[in-house]
């Protein structure tokens, strides 16, 4: 599995570095570098509005760790506005959605980076986490 640095999750044996899964380097620069070319097109049609509402989401002290994933929630709410390809995946569009709204969140404003990319991991890893296992594997 990747790690938060693009890197994939090993331990040291003997010194030396053993890597906890076995993946295919290049798959996975391929998928990167499709997921980058959705996740640009997509960052184009989403409104500062819709970022916005997001953000005040984020700032609400108030949510506890279990409801800081319901503004995930709003990730379906931002996809109808959003051209997304009638072949694509609904997972697919839904994992692009949330790492562009969240770059787009954290250079609005970039005191909620750590608050939203912990969630964003939690809603990943709740959420699509079957998906790209599947993604990768196939």
């Amino acid at each position: 599995e990747l790690q938060t640095d693009g890197n994939r999750s090993g331990h040291l044996q003997n010194g030396e570095l053993v890597f906890d899964h076995e993946v295919n380097e290049e798959v996975i620069r391929h998928i990167a570098a499709q997921l980058a070319e959705i996740g640009d097109q997509f960052d184009k049609e989403i409104r500062a509005r819709e970022v916005n509402d997001l953000v005040q989401h984020f700032l609400n002290e108030n949510l506890s760790s279990e409801a800081g994933c319901k503004p995930w929630g709003r990730v379906g709410a931002v996809a109808p506005r959003v051209s997304i390809p009638s072949d694509m995946e609904k997972e697919k569009a839904m994992l692009v959605l949330a790492m562009v709204l969240t770059k787009r969140i954290a250079n609005t404003m970039p005191s909620l980076l750590q608050r939203v990319f912990s969630t964003t991991v939690n809603y990943i890893s709740q959420q699509l986490h079957n998906y790209i296992v599947r993604m990768v594997s196939a």
